[in-house]
């Protein structure tokens, strides 16, 4: 589904033949394109009972039925991709060469850019580990420069902790196009499918031969409860394609990508109308989530990554002096402390 969010719209009263309507549009939008038909019927029987027993009665504003709802249709269905809120001048559209205009396109550019590609941090850690910290995928056109370019200021550390810690999600696409770079040139992966219930279309996710920065080094996946959806995806795939390994907790469980759907009153439906499968499993993480390698609470998450790395550094370190400032950096990380930087005056030896 292509999207048009101008702005949030302001808050509008409703009443018992506004929710009547809005609950009637959402069951047949649902059904129409949920996922899983079995349980659109099941939810949507479910949210016209309520409402017939004047379950939304206190809903009186738009904003509060869009949360009552987008609360109530997680819960009926078990689908935490599911979501509802207002929005101005919103429009859907089901035709795929409706195509975002220019304006569109730089506006959405210049957002991305103001959020750092979402990569909230990228740190050298101590032993010569890199870290990058990303909050979500944006759209490939946007973000794959960001993501090679990160990744050549890691190019020369000894193993990489990637934390997704705190990642919602994003772009599948840009879920392959980082993974591409964990991959040897010429070594094409196929990663997911997503089959797409409206359209009964299947599009396939491949690694991208075109990304020219590659790393070969270890590689270490931060987890925890708020990792979700493209994050999942991200972390899911490493695991399965043996290139990473996952520290922290079980991920969210969300795997099925939405569509939005206006209902009215300006009130717009997040719907998952499609089906993630990874290649290599033939299944996906929905309900479940990914479970890590290395379970830990994700707050000693880093800690615990940092140490195995070092561990690891010191164990086949060939020079005695490395080995010996590795196993000091360990015994450091192991007890939760870091160096603090020394400060001279110019001239100062």
């Amino acid at each position: 589904m292509l999207l048009s969010f101008p702005a949030f719209a302001a808050d509008t009263p409703l009443n018992a033949s506004d929710r009547d309507a809005i609950v009637q549009t959402l069951v047949a939008k649902m059904n129409a394109n949920y996922i899983d038909p079995a349980v659109a019927e099941r939810v949507s029987h479910a949210i016209a009972g309520k409402n017939a027993k004047g379950g939304y009665a206190s809903a009186a504003s738009a904003q509060a039925l869009s949360e009552a709802l987008a609360k109530d249709l997680r819960e009926f269905s078990g689908d935490k991709h599911f979501g509802a809120g207002i929005y101005e001048g919103f429009r859907e559209s089901n035709n795929t060469a409706d195509v975002p205009s220019r304006a569109k396109m730089e506006e959405w550019r210049e957002r991305s850019a103001r959020r750092g590609y979402d990569i909230q941090k990228i740190e050298r850690l101590p032993g010569n580990v890199g870290y990058i910290e990303l909050r979500a995928f944006g759209g490939p056109e946007f973000v794959g420069q960001a993501y090679t370019s990160a990744m050549q200021l890691m190019a020369g550390t000894d193993a990489l902790i990637l934390d997704l810690r705190r990642n919602g999600g994003g772009s599948p696409a840009s879920v392959a196009y980082l993974m591409s770079h964990f991959f040897p040139l010429g070594d094409e992966r196929h990663l997911i499918d997503i089959y797409n219930r409206p359209d009964n279309t299947t599009q396939q996710f491949w690694t991208v031969p075109t990304v020219a920065q590659r790393y070969d080094k270890p590689v270490y996946v931060l987890t925890s409860a708020r990792t979700f959806s493209g994050g999942e995806d991200f972390a899911y795939g490493m695991q399965v394609q043996k290139r990473g390994t996952l520290i922290g907790e079980t991920t969210g469980g969300g795997s099925n990508p939405i569509g939005w759907y206006s209902v009215g009153n300006e009130i717009a439906v997040a719907i998952p109308t499609s089906r993630t499968t990874n290649f290599v499993t033939k299944t996906n993480w929905e309900h479940v989530g990914v479970k890590p390698d290395i379970a830990v609470p994700a707050a000693q998450a880093l800690q615990t990554a940092h140490a195995a790395i070092l561990r690891n550094l010191a164990a086949s370190a060939k020079d005695d002096k490395e080995r010996t400032e590795l196993q000091r950096l360990l015994a450091m990380v192991e007890k939760g402390e870091s160096e603090k930087p020394v400060y001279t005056l110019r001239g100062e030896r």
